[in-house]
């Protein structure tokens, strides 16, 4: 006799094509497909975003980022680091002197202030309908790379209303 715990349920066989469920409606193809690289392509630059708002808050604050700082505040390791100031420098966006700390270049200092300005607006957002501040806070590190202009400004606009609606 098998001990009960040996015996386990044998699971269904995935569905052949003349008994699967019919699919969702899917998008066109390239729609889909431009969907998707639109997502890699925020992913991509979601590193050098946070990366630049991080350098910028710690020069507005100390006056000084240095790789050992940004590893820290970042929570990894003074390599990763390393490597991402890397591509900072080499997409133009920062600067660094050795022994010194990373410095943003007019681009880096234009793109760590679009990024600051977005997870203000994402954070208000969240807030506004509930979210307690704290986990606003976190979640806007990850939507803030994925929101497109389009729905900014829709924030903005609801967040602005709000305010009028308060002031009744």
């Amino acid at each position: 006799m098998v001990p009960p715990e040996w015996e386990f349920v044998v699971p269904p066989r995935p569905p052949t094509a003349r008994n699967r469920p019919a699919p969702p409606d899917l998008p066109a193809e390239p729609t889909q497909a431009g969907r998707f690289e639109q997502a890699r392509r925020v992913q991509s630059m979601a590193l050098l975003e946070d990366y630049a708002e991080l350098i910028a808050d710690l020069l507005a604050t100390g006056g000084e980022a240095r790789p050992t700082d940004i590893a820290r505040r970042l929570g990894v390791t003074h390599a990763t680091a390393t490597k991402a100031i890397t591509r900072l420098k080499r997409e133009g966006l920062a600067t660094a002197l050795p022994y010194r700390g990373v410095f943003l270049t007019e681009a880096g200092e234009s793109l760590a202030a679009r990024v600051k300005t977005r997870h203000r607006l994402v954070v208000d957002l969240l807030c506004a309908v509930g979210v307690p501040a704290e986990a606003a806070e976190q979640d806007a590190e990850g939507i803030e790379h994925h929101v497109s202009d389009i729905t900014l400004a829709a924030f903005a606009r609801f967040l602005k209303d709000q305010v009028l609606k308060a002031q009744k």
